[in-house]
């Protein structure tokens, strides 16, 4: 059994910043990439930053320039830091996490439960 806990999400400014955070736990033999997805009303899911264990990162394009992604392998732990926030930017974010639970199995992805994040301007 794997979990994927978030927090970190609320109500900010327009301009404002959030700290998003995502751990995981559980049978967890190795996390190929950590992500972050968000989804506002009818609207899709979508990838907003990626990345590896090796350290490739990968951004949305309205992303780039102001959010982070970064991680902590110890922890199995990712992180999210989106600075100059946009009403648009207002979605229910989601922690993606792909990984094996048995050396040599297949990947599967997991998915945390969201949190919401509201930028008002």
């Amino acid at each position: 059994q794997v979990q994927l806990v978030e927090s970190g999400g609320g109500l900010v400014q327009a301009g404002g910043s959030l700290r998003l955070s995502c751990a995981a736990s559980g049978s967890i033999f190795s996390i190929d990439s950590m992500g972050w997805y968000r989804q506002a009303p009818g609207n899709k899911r979508e990838l907003v930053a990626l990345i590896t264990s090796g350290g490739s990162t990968n951004y949305e394009d309205s992303a780039k320039g102001r959010f982070t992604i970064s991680r902590d392998g110890a922890k199995n732990t990712v992180y999210l830091q989106m600075n100059s926030l946009r009403p648009e930017d207002t979605a229910v974010y989601y922690c993606n996490a792909v990984l094996r639970t048995v050396p040599r199995g297949p990947t599967v992805p997991y998915w945390g439960q969201g949190t919401q994040v509201a930028v008002s301007s």
